[in-house]
């Protein structure tokens, strides 16, 4: 595992010079000393928690864009390495694809419910709003009393900030996919 100072190091250089900003203005920008960004930059300096919270306030950049490796640009997730939620005596499954980032406010979801599977959603905070694309199958939505029978290429879009249940009133399996949308937590 590499160390944190040079995960530091590098995405220091790399926010610094993308937003192309000397060492010496950066030190203006975050009251750190210019040497001290330097050598921060080479690896050669553990600083401080609060040092790192002056740096990434200077550069308007989160704590952790400093401190944790980038993403990279592409991610396979294999359908094994997914662990499975149930629900409904495992009739209802719940697949957490793409987990929640607090930057992207989203999280994605596979949903597999056998026939007469169902789940009942007590309602998310304010605001939350849920994206439902059917793949397979037949799903009964209902939202705060009102019923939607969805089925095979079907989708909705509704404030999951109020009851909601699913229901697989086909007669095989419904496969969907679920894309949660939070606008603050």
């Amino acid at each position: 595992m590499e160390e944190i100072q040079f995960i530091l190091a590098r995405n220091l250089k790399t926010i610094r010079e993308k937003e192309k900003l000397s060492l010496e203005k950066l030190s203006q920008l975050s009251g750190v000393s210019k040497t001290m960004i330097g050598q921060i930059e080479r690896g050669d300096s553990s600083p401080t928690i609060t040092t790192i919270w002056k740096i990434a306030n200077g550069l308007k950049v989160s704590f952790s864009s400093l401190i944790d490796n980038p993403q990279p640009e592409s991610k396979v997730i294999l359908r094994e390495d997914v662990r499975v939620a149930t629900e409904d005596e495992g009739r209802y499954r719940v697949f957490p694809i793409f987990p929640f980032h607090e930057e992207k406010r989203f999280e994605v979801y596979r949903l597999e419910i056998d026939e007469g599977g169902k789940n009942e959603s007590v309602a998310h905070k304010d605001g939350t709003e849920e994206y439902i694309t059917v793949y397979e199958g037949e799903t009964t939505i209902t939202v705060n009393e009102q019923t939607y029978v969805l089925r095979t290429g079907d989708s909705i879009r509704f404030r999951a900030d109020r009851p909601h249940a699913y229901i697989n009133t086909g007669d095989v399996m419904a496969k969907l996919s679920v894309t949660i949308y939070y606008p603050s937590m």
